[in-house]
């Protein structure tokens, strides 16, 4: 595992499992960008409220979930997804996964029935860290950085498990605290 962030996107950030803040606990969040300026990020096991449809009315197969990406930019739509060959303009992240694109493509996309949930997947707002804020997490650690990650895991619509299944995969040393209670009283 990482104890810094390097400017490589495409890693996976863990929350420690006792994480006080309400917008992260037991999060996992892929980083999609990474400057002097500070780290960005979306949050892919936190399914909101609300479905593509409410939010964009002209879209047809309104049925798509859509995730909390973080607390910053509520007023914000994100995607990321796996199909380069459908989406123009998508930035690469990790293995086989890509940030943004053609937006009105997507849109066609979706109205057609050509893109799936196991494809694509909608965010509202992003998790963002200014300059250093996240490396001095990382330092009272606050987080787990992992590049070693099943990029089908971030698709299969598991996310109440996704916490415990990306814990498991950073190997024994870190696998006994995906069973930790969510609240450590309970214990």
């Amino acid at each position: 595992m990482l104890s810094t962030i390097t400017p490589d996107t495409g890693r996976l950030l863990i929350s420690e499992p006792f994480m006080m803040d309400p917008n992260f606990k037991r999060s996992v969040i892929l980083i999609t960008e990474y400057s002097t300026e500070g780290v960005m990020g979306f949050i892919l096991n936190h399914e909101s409220e609300y479905l593509l449809g409410d939010i964009m009315p002209d879209i047809l197969y309104s049925e798509m979930p859509l995730f909390t990406g973080g607390p910053v930019g509520n007023n914000t739509l994100h995607f990321i997804h796996r199909c380069p060959d459908k989406i123009e303009g998508g930035i690469p992240i990790a293995d086989g996964i890509y940030w943004g694109g053609d937006f009105e493509t997507v849109k066609a996309l979706v109205n057609n029935y050509q893109l799936n949930n196991n494809e694509i997947r909608f965010f509202i707002g992003y998790s963002g860290w200014e300059a250093g804020q996240l490396d001095d997490e990382l330092k009272e650690n606050s987080w787990i950085v992992t590049n070693k990650f099943d990029p089908d895991m971030l698709f299969n619509h598991d996310e109440e498990n996704l916490w415990k299944h990306v814990v498991k995969g950073l190997g024994q040393r870190y696998a006994h605290i995906a069973n930790f209670p969510e609240n450590p009283a309970l214990n």
